[in-house]
């Protein structure tokens, strides 16, 4: 069953696009980069009635938790069509507690005019707790898009009610029954993923240090008092909740092999990286080496990071892990994995080899010498100038905010964008972004979708003590996408873990559904797709997570498609 509920014209404006042929191994479609329109984007905060600012409740005694807020998710919490934004904020310390309005997480409804209006009281989702991450899908299949929130001192579910409020449903949902040192915690980040195909969303929950205020250490460099490593603190294993399908979890984390390993977690991201029909999971560590749990289809996972490659990075050293994003780049059909890091670590791209392995292919890309003078935390692969490939996104900042003190290196960094040049390689975009791309900020997360559903992905991001950017897509080019909104009848309603491959004439593109991309943040579940210079895409073949294959023919570009998945 397919509904089109929303459709907009092609672009007409000029475009500065130039097509070619080239013999690459897929015989894909080309265009030079030198030729083609400039991806540009223009911060619209000015004029989106957004007042929130990310307060991370920075004190003398730079307590560590400090460095870690915050995320952003943007999800249609009201099913109005339009993607609203939440932002996690931090909390008073050492307490930890939201004891002052300046503190609450917020909620901003999409007005559809490009303004937004703050509806946080209203809908009951300022939290209680400092908040760092923040994973948004519908957990329940009611067909409206709950909120779980993660953070340090304890987490919460929020509930969405259908009617623009919110209940925080933590203790009825089971979360807090078991391993309460864990879940009164320190978590940097969630994600929702079936992994069990039943038709219902799981819940795993990525914890990162041992750490408390009680316990915080000190650290002076150069005189100076300073945020510690994490090497000063030990890590936590990462917590999985089964979804019952009545509003309930269990706690699995044991038995599904999850909790049997301890790492220093920052982000997750998914995809079902060697094609058995189970979603797989990758955790970026900090200073640690990632973890890959290959789903072993039985309720269990194994954790294959180091045979399967990512581990560490092609020197062999673990890196300050970051963001992730777990999505083909090359259009092969196989996922790959991208992660930001630290200054001096270089931003893994680890290229899916199709035989259960990855290879670190940063050098051979470009992306080294691109990234290597970097601090990356938010990410997303997108395609962001709807040419048929996907390109990356990095928020930058450094980690310490006396870090000009203390070795000369600037704090604020400007966001970075690496155009993919089709041929396996990926070039600075980010100077010609516009002159609102390329502001120094103390960046952190950054959560990805069309807010105006112009058929162009949008960007938002957060920085600490500071304004968010709301990064509109201003690319001016004549080419044509699709953005499929899924809506699973036997997979979860969401249709979270399907797989899309679309064909467009000789261009054969491959992406899923998913929320959890980048650091602390969620993006759009809608799956997008762009498709160059073609007038029409030829077939878009769907796998649901139940195992249910779909195909649509002879499709029409540049709308927004919802797809319904069949009985059968």
């Amino acid at each position: 069953m397919i509904r089109m509920w929303r459709r907009f014209p092609a672009c007409a404006f000029f475009s500065a696009v130039m097509f070619m042929r080239c013999c690459t191994a897929q015989g894909h479609q080309r265009v030079n980069p030198e030729t083609q329109a400039p991806i540009r984007f223009e911060n619209t905060l000015a004029q989106s009635g957004i007042l929130f600012r990310l307060d991370n409740g920075a004190s003398a005694h730079k307590f560590q938790v400090e460095t870690m807020a915050g995320g952003v998710a943007m999800f249609d919490y009201n099913n109005d069509g339009l993607l609203d934004l939440y932002f996690t904020n931090g909390a008073s310390l050492p307490s930890m507690l939201k004891t002052d309005p300046k503190f609450y997480n917020r909620l901003y409804r999409n007005n559809g005019d490009g303004t937004f209006t703050d509806v946080t009281l209203s809908a009951g989702v300022q939290g209680s707790f400092y908040s760092i991450g923040a994973a948004a899908a519908d957990y329940d299949n009611d067909g409206f898009d709950d909120l779980f929130v993660a953070g340090a001192n304890g987490f919460q579910l929020f509930h969405n009610n259908g009617d623009g409020t919110f209940t925080d449903v933590t203790e009825k949902a089971g979360l807090r029954k078991t391993h309460p040192q864990l879940t009164k915690g320190f978590a940097a980040a969630a994600g929702w993923f079936d992994y069990d195909n039943d038709g219902f969303l799981d819940l795993i929950v990525i914890n990162y240090l041992q750490w408390a205020p009680e316990n915080d250490v000190s650290c002076v460099v150069k005189n100076i008092r300073t945020y510690c490593s994490p090497d000063s603190y030990a890590g936590l294993p990462n917590l999985l909740f089964h979804n019952n399908g009545d509003g309930t979890f269990t706690d699995v984390s044991e038995t599904s092999g999850i909790m049997a390993h301890i790492g220093k977690g920052m982000s997750v991201a998914f995809a079902d990286y060697d094609g058995d029909g189970f979603t797989d999971v990758f955790i970026s560590n900090d200073t640690f080496r990632n973890f890959l749990f290959r789903n072993n289809g039985n309720g269990t996972f194994t954790e294959v990071g180091v045979l399967g490659g990512v581990a560490y990075n092609e020197d062999g050293k673990s890196i300050a892990g970051m963001g992730v994003d777990f999505r083909d780049v090359d259009n092969d059909g196989k996922p790959d994995i991208f992660e930001t890091a630290m200054y001096g670590d270089a931003f893994p791209l680890y290229r899916n080899l199709g035989n259960g392995t990855f290879e670190d292919i940063d050098i051979n890309s470009h992306l080294k010498p691109l990234t290597a003078r970097l601090t990356g935390w938010g990410t997303g692969i997108c395609d962001f100038d709807n040419d048929g490939w996907k390109d990356v996104f990095t928020s930058n900042a450094a980690i310490l905010d006396n870090q000009e003190a203390i070795n000369d290196m600037p704090y604020r960094l400007p966001n970075a964008l690496f155009h993919n040049n089709h041929d396996g390689t990926f070039s600075d975009a980010g100077p010609q972004a516009g002159k609102d791309f390329t502001v120094p900020e103390a960046h952190r997360g950054a959560a990805f979708g069309d807010l105006n559903n112009d058929g162009r992905i949008d960007i938002v991001t957060t920085s600490i003590n500071g304004a968010p950017e709301i990064l509109l897509n201003r690319t001016s080019n004549t080419n044509h996408w699709i953005t499929l909104s899924l809506v699973g009848t036997k997979s979860n309603r969401d249709g979270l873990g399907a797989l899309v491959t679309i064909t467009a004439g000789s261009l054969v593109q491959y992406n899923q559904a998913t929320t959890s991309v980048g650091y602390a943040s969620s993006s759009d579940k809608r799956v997008h797709f762009g498709i160059g210079s073609n007038q029409t895409i030829d077939s878009i073949e769907i796998r649901w997570p139940s195992g249910i294959r779909q195909r649509l023919a002879h499709v029409l570009p540049d709308r927004i498609l919802s797809v319904v998945e069949p009985a059968k």
